[in-house]
Order: C-alpha cells, then structure tokens, then sequence
C-alpha cells in the first residue's frame, strides 16, 4: 500500500510525536520513510536581525530535527531519506511529496509556528487542503 512516506520535521513535541507514527507504518509496509525539515527564510523578516545569520541557525536547528528522526528511524530498521531545504512549509512539502512520489504525509497538527499558524492557517492545514496524497495528521496532546 505505502512505498514512500514522507514525514516532515520541524524538530517539535508534535512532529515527533507523528514521527513514531510515520516510523511505525514505514515498518509494516517496508516504506522508505522521507524526513524533510523546511526551513523557511521568511519567517523572521520582520526582525531586525542578519538573515545570513538567522538563515545559517535555522538550517542547523532543521539538520537536528532530520537527524532526531533519522536516529528513531535506523532504530527501528526503517530506510530512510532526509533533505534540509529552504522554502515555504507548506509549499515544499506538497512539492517534495509529488516529486518524491510519496504515498502518504504524516505531519503532526501543531508545530512550531505560533501567532502565524492562527493568522495564516497552519502548515498542516495548507497541506492537507492541496496535498495529491493523503496525509495522515496525529494529534498531539500536551
């Protein structure tokens, strides 16, 4: 049923949490699990900071979230695939998941987002709206 599942990180509580589920499904159906943490460029243009700066400590927090699950994966004899890239979320995941040739996302429903996911819709959302494949959203239950 499933050969490629894709779950992307952005290293918190939730996406972890999803990630047990992606890991566990990978594992019966013998998928090769996709990790894709996005790091978004945008997100902090209102600050008043260097974005080469920010930019550099947002890609090392997103290696650490794709290694997190890298390391959960491997434990539990999962293939596995990661990328780092930069993007809009919801954007590149949809984007990822259709050039991958996911067969299902598995995506927690909150992440780290914050004030944007009640002012712009969270990612989870946007992807479950324009995704060409299911995607399987865990809640999380702090």
């Amino acid at each position: 049923m499933y050969d490629t599942i894709l779950v992307p990180t952005d290293g918190s509580d939730a996406a972890m949490n999803a990630v047990d589920h992606a890991v566990d499904l990978a594992r019966q159906y013998d998928a090769t699990l996709h990790v894709l943490a996005v790091v978004d460029p945008t997100s902090f243009s209102t600050l008043d900071v260097d974005p080469s700066t920010v930019v550099v400590a947002m890609e090392r927090q997103a290696r650490e979230a794709a290694q997190r699950v890298e390391t959960v994966a491997e434990e539990a004899g999962v293939a596995i695939e990661t990328a780092v890239v930069r993007g809009d979320p919801a954007r590149t995941i949809t984007t990822y998941a259709t050039d991958n040739e996911a067969d299902l996302v598995v995506m927690g429903t909150h992440g780290r987002s914050g004030l944007d996911r009640y002012l712009l819709g969270s990612v989870t959302e946007r992807v479950v709206r324009t995704a060409d494949v299911p995607v399987l959203t865990v809640r999380y239950e702090e």
